[in-house]
This record gives structure tokens, C-alpha cells and sequence, in this order.
């Protein structure tokens, strides 16, 4: 087992680069990045880092040169060959090649396209332009690297014996989470803590407590790179990404009320089985259900991303019943700012009325609240979104108002086309 506070404390870049891989990300990504490559190639999409966490000043806290070197050293990754026999001959998901020869072909030959950098007061402004395909997989790593660099940044004057203590009672805090989830019968749990994670090292440190701690309810890791090292399986299906960009594409009301449904048209010509997860709440999910079409009620489940998670639950076994389907034979999958004693309640407030599945992201992966001084390792809410498509802004309204992004007039029009009424916000925690 890797030693991580002394690794920590001789960090050197040759040996710690922060992406290590371009399959250091997020499955979803990768699916969703073959459905776009092979749907929606010549979209020209801008994406932004967007830091909702304002008391966080990352250009005070991250080198702006250091910054950079990292960005950099992401441009110059392709695929190892190793990392491409994984993704072409492994099973996933039940289905061998999920990955068409088309697709990794173009994958294989990649590099990440240029990004722009500069600083706008305490904080960074950080852009990325070019064709879907391409600028979509800066997400995950541009995440990755941000948060990692505040870490580094914030660890950096700690002596040798600090940083061993710090992490010992970082790892208690983890097993201890995980000590009380094994109580849970029939649990099903995944790692989704890729983008907002303390480091790489950690994430792969919380992966394996979880592999030990929970076998039979630790169903893999949405970080592809991890999942390959490991021998486990990797998670992950779709994302707002999808209707996000849809939508701005569509030319007229009539189009824009239409794509979110587009999206999982072209997602079912390509997927079955467990693949087939609706995310409704990009433009609120009563409207969505209400709206949807016969046939993705016959899709295996839902994925819970915002608003009160046992509302939505609710909300959706109400939308199967009307449809005649039966909710014990569909999956709900949990993945909002979760952390165990949310996990635990809603495990048993739905065990034998769905099947639930959790993905436990920044709380498993970027728990160091209260271990420093100031709280300075807290998790805080970083995303990376993309905000134009052919020149017209995204909007995401969601259920909670509190993560809804794109300009005012906008988000009015895209209110009126879904019929989104009043929300009630919640805090944004991570």
C-alpha cells in the first residue's frame, strides 16, 4: 500500500502528475463521448470552470505557472496501449467492444485541445473551445487538477509526522463510514468521487478501504483508470452534459422542449440493460416525466442528481405505477452530495420498493473537514460546465434553483418551455 504522506511530502511532478492518464477520468464521459463522436461531431461547445464557492480564492491558493504545467503535461497524454486493449476487449456492463473500433481509432490518436488561462481577480478564469468530442474530456482532469492543486497548496508547509497524523485520522474518518455502511443488507455503492477528489493517491486509497470493507455491496468506481488498476468494474452511464447541449442546439421551443428526449433516443439506439438510466432533472423532473414517452418507462431506472433525493424517489415510483410498470423491478440511483447517514436513510426507506444504488462521491473521496486549521481542506462546490454550443448558451434550471446556471432571459424562456413553477433551493454543499 502506497505510503501517501510521504509521497505527500516529497511530491515531485515525474512522479506525481496529478492526471496520470487520459482514462483518469470518469466512465460516463467516455460513453457519453462515443454518443456525441458518433451523433453530434461538428457541435462546436465552449466549457468553463465555475467555481460556486466563492470564499475559495483558487488564484490566491494555485500557482498560476504551476497551473499550467499540469494543464500541459494532460495535452501531451495519449492513450498507453495497455489502456486501449482495456477498452476495447474488456466486458462492461455485461457487453464486450462496448467501445467501436470507429470511436477508438479516433480516441487512440487524440490529444486534448489547447485551453485559456487567466486570472480575474481571486480567482481563474479557465476555458475550453473546440469540437464536443474533443473539449468534453478536459472536464474531469480540469477538475482533478484544481482540486488536487489546493490540496498541494494547503499541505505544503506540513512537516513529515503532521502529515502522517493528518491522514491516519483521514483514514479512520473514511473506515469508520465504511464500518457502519456494512450493516446495510442488500446495499449497492460506488465510488463517484472522481472530479472533486483530495488526490489521485487518495481516491485510489478510498477505493481499495471500500474493495476490503464492504465486499459484495461495492459494486466498482467511476474512474476508469482506477477501475483498470484494481480489476473492477467501471461505473457510470450519462450526464446534464447531453440535454444541456441538445437543448441550445434545438431551433425553436418546439426543439428545445423535444431534446432532452432526443438525447435518450439516440442513448437507446446504443445501450441496454443497466446503461439505460434516465437523469430527468436538467430541466425538472416532474415536467420531464410528466412529458416523457412510453417507452423510456421501460428503461431500468433513474438517477437521482438534485433536490430533496427522497422526493425524487418518490416522484419517480408514482411516474412507473401511472405507466404500469412495476417500481420493485427499477433501479434508483443516488449520487447528490451523499454521505452515510443519508445513504443509510434512504437505504431503508426504500428497501423493497425499488432497487436502490448509491454513488458516493465527494464525501468518500475529499472528506478532510475540520482537520486543519480553518477548515482549509474542506470540500467546497468546483464544476466545469459547458456553457456554449454553436455559439448559444447552455442552461441547466435543475431541481434545486441553487445549481441552476445560464443567462437570465434564458433560463426565464427554458422555465416556461418545460413549465418549471417554483423551486425551493437547497444548499450546494459539494
Amino acid at each position: 500500500m502506497v505510503d501517501i504522506a510521504t509521497r505527500v511530502y516529497n511530491h515531485s511532478f515525474k512522479i506525481d502528475p496529478i492526471v496520470r492518464s487520459l482514462i483518469d477520468t470518469d466512465f460516463y464521459k467516455l460513453l457519453m463521448c462515443q454518443s456525441v463522436f458518433r451523433n453530434k461531431p461538428d457541435a462546436q461547445v465552449t466549457f468553463s470552470l465555475i467555481n460556486r464557492s466563492k470564499h475559495v480564492p483558487l488564484a490566491d491558493l494555485i500557482d498560476e505557472g504551476e497551473l499550467r504545467e499540469q494543464l500541459d503535461h494532460i495535452r501531451s497524454l495519449t492513450l498507453s496501449r495497455g489502456e486501449s486493449t482495456w477498452l476495447r476487449g474488456n466486458t462492461f456492463y455485461g457487453k464486450r467492444q462496448m467501445f467501436r473500433s470507429d470511436f477508438m481509432e479516433w480516441f487512440e490518436n487524440m490529444h486534448l485541445p489547447a485551453y485559456h488561462l487567466e486570472r480575474v481577480g481571486d480567482q481563474y478564469e479557465l476555458t475550453f473551445e473546440g469540437s464536443w468530442p474533443e473539449v468534453m474530456l478536459w472536464e474531469i482532469p480540469a477538475l482533478s487538477v484544481l482540486m488536487e492543486l489546493r490540496s498541494r497548496a494547503v499541505l505544503r508547509g506540513m512537516g513529515k509526522f503532521e502529515l502522517q497524523v493528518l491522514y491516519a485520522r483521514a483514514m479512520t474518518r473514511a473506515w469508520e463510514k465504511i464500518a457502519r455502511l456494512r450493516t446495510l443488507d442488500g446495499l449497492r455503492l460506488a465510488d463517484f468521487g472522481t472530479r472533486r477528489r483530495h488526490s489521485y493517491l487518495w481516491q485510489d486509497w478510498c477505493v481499495q478501504a471500500a474493495m476490503e470493507g464492504l465486499p459484495g455491496s461495492f459494486v466498482g468506481t467511476s474512474n476508469c483508470h482506477i477501475a483498470m488498476k484494481r480489476d473492477i468494474e467501471a461505473i457510470g452511464t450519462n450526464a446534464h452534459e447531453l440535454p444541456m447541449v441538445y437543448a441550445a442546439l434545438a431551433q425553436g421551443d418546439a426543439e428545445l422542449a423535444q431534446a432532452p428526449y432526443d438525447v435518450l433516443a439516440d442513448w437507446h439506439e446504443e445501450h441496454d440493460g443497466n446503461l439505460r438510466i434516465i437523469l430527468p432533472d436538467t430541466y425538472g423532473t416532474q415536467g420531464f416525466l410528466d412529458n416523457a414517452p412510453d417507452w423510456l418507462a421501460g428503461w431500468t431506472g433513474i438517477r437521482i442528481d438534485s433536490g430533496d433525493p427522497a422526493t425524487g424517489a418518490e416522484t419517480a415510483i408514482n411516474w412507473w405505477k401511472s405507466r404500469g410498470e412495476d417500481p420493485t423491478q427499477k433501479m434508483v440511483i443516488f449520487s447528490d452530495g451523499l454521505d452515510t447517514d443519508k445513504i443509510i436513510e434512504l437505504h431503508q426507506q426504500f428497501a423493497g420498493r425499488v432497487r436502490t444504488s448509491f454513488g458516493w462521491g465527494t464525501l468518500l473521496t475529499n472528506d478532510f473537514r475540520d482537520l486543519v486549521p480553518d477548515n482549509a481542506l474542506a470540500p467546497f462546490s468546483l464544476v466545469c460546465k459547458a456553457v456554449k454550443a454553436n455559439g448559444r448558451a447552455t442552461v441547466k434550471l435543475s431541481d434545486n434553483p441553487n445549481k441552476a446556471m445560464g443567462p437570465k432571459d434564458e433560463i426565464a424562456r427554458y422555465k416556461r418551455v418545460f413549465g418549471v413553477g417554483e423551486q425551493v433551493g437547497m444548499e450546494v454543499v459539494v
